[in-house]
């Protein structure tokens, strides 16, 4: 898709921070070389909180070009230690993989609104996928599909912060009203079409903390 569409990848540097530390794991001696590498990543993401931290200021252009220029010397740094014979077989191979990806890891320097990493997505996706191995999998294509449809609807409750049995048993409650079949209007289970009312019976917290 990115190749054919208008579209512009970008890649997590706590994948690229994880390969350094396997280094460090699996080759001893190149331990303190891989380590130097973490710690300038963790220096990437400090000075990117630090820019972050004025966006819309007038500090944010100084710790903008702090930002600039450290990744222009990792990516120098990247080239030499990429053409230099001494440099151990499988530090090179973690150097070129830096190298392959640095466009796509480098998106979040002209766009702040980016992260550095996915962390936040593949956190918001382990229920599902700890799930999927607690229920052992799905055993055909239309209970994958259930299963997908599901773990939307849950995550919509969640980030509105509703209760999912509650709002199931509403939901469920319409359906057998209406003869066991779903209703053909959704719209009054939408949490951003529900009143104050609806939102504060349905919430997981307490009804008076609504109370004005």
């Amino acid at each position: 898709m990115a190749r054919e569409a208008d579209i512009i990848l970008v890649f997590c540097w706590a994948h690229v921070r994880r390969d350094f530390l396997s280094i460090a794991n699996k080759w001893p001696q190149q331990e303190e070389w891989a380590n130097e590498w973490v710690e300038l990543i963790g220096n990437l993401y400090h000075l990117n909180n630090s820019r972050l931290e004025k966006v819309d200021q007038p500090e944010f252009n100084a710790r903008d070009k702090k930002l600039r220029q450290a990744v222009d010397e990792m990516a120098q740094k990247m080239e030499t230690e990429r053409q230099d014979e001494n440099t151990h077989h499988a530090c090179k191979k973690v150097l070129d993989s830096l190298d392959n990806h640095w466009d796509g890891l480098t998106v979040f320097v002209d766009h702040p609104e980016l992260p550095m990493d996915n962390n936040k997505a593949e956190r918001q996706l382990r229920g599902p996928v700890l799930g999927r191995k607690n229920y052992n999998g799905s055993g055909s294509e239309w209970s994958g599909r259930l299963a997908a449809v599901l773990f939307s609807i849950f995550q919509t409750l969640n980030l509105f912060k509703l209760n999912p049995r509650k709002w199931l048993e509403m939901y469920l409650q319409a359906c057998a009203e209406n003869g066991g079949i779903a209703p053909r209007n959704i719209r009054e289970f939408l949490p951003w079409n529900m009143t104050s009312q609806q939102l504060a019976e349905l919430s997981l917290k307490p009804a008076y903390l609504y109370s004005s």
